[in-house]
């Protein structure tokens, strides 16, 4: 089994598993395909981060589009679940991985 970062892989997770939860419950094509590769995304990033510490770009950058992109949904809907939710994870990502690239080892 091949190292990844276990913090970014279990956030990885979570939104594979939100993008299919959508797709599940509203039938939304959109949620699954963005879900799935936001989270396929994730999943590479934190392999790289496991094989450099300091190679974060991918993991960031996908982390803020989502931030971005759920935080505007949350902040027109009002609804936490799922935007609120993983807005809200995703800024946590982008400041534990700005973190990471910004301290000396």
């Amino acid at each position: 089994m091949a190292p990844v970062d276990f913090i970014t892989a279990a956030y990885a997770v979570t939104v594979a598993a939100g993008g299919i939860m959508g797709y599940v419950k509203r039938g939304s094509m959109p949620s699954l395909a963005m879900g799935v590769t936001c989270g396929s995304l994730m999943m590479y990033g934190a392999y790289q981060i496991a094989q450099d510490p300091k190679d974060v770009k991918l993991a960031l950058v996908t982390s803020a589009i989502l931030t971005g992109v759920m935080g505007y949904r949350f902040a027109n809907s009002g609804k936490f679940m799922p935007a609120g939710l993983v807005g809200t994870l995703s800024l946590l990502m982008v400041c534990r991985l700005a973190y990471m690239m910004s301290v000396k080892q």
